[in-house]
């Protein structure tokens, strides 16, 4: 795959690989994309989570239920 880019933006994308610790642009535009997914992935989960059923409140021992739970007690 081929990106064109005004130059601003190749300048922009040279200094982020010089400053960012990345060995080529290659690398930075992959490292754009994973968090662009990371973000969309978020939104989503956000978005279902709004529109599910409001849970029931945490009472004051639902956290350490849930620590003897994961402990195995």
């Amino acid at each position: 795959m081929n990106i064109s880019l005004p130059e601003a933006l190749k300048s922009f994308v040279d200094e982020q690989v010089d400053q960012g610790g990345y060995s080529t642009s290659s690398e930075y535009v992959r490292m754009l994309i994973r968090k662009d997914q990371d973000r969309l992935r978020l939104r989503g989960l956000l978005l279902t989570g709004a529109s599910s059923a409001p849970a029931s409140p945490v009472g004051p021992g639902y956290f350490e239920a849930l620590r003897e739970r994961v402990r195995g007690e």
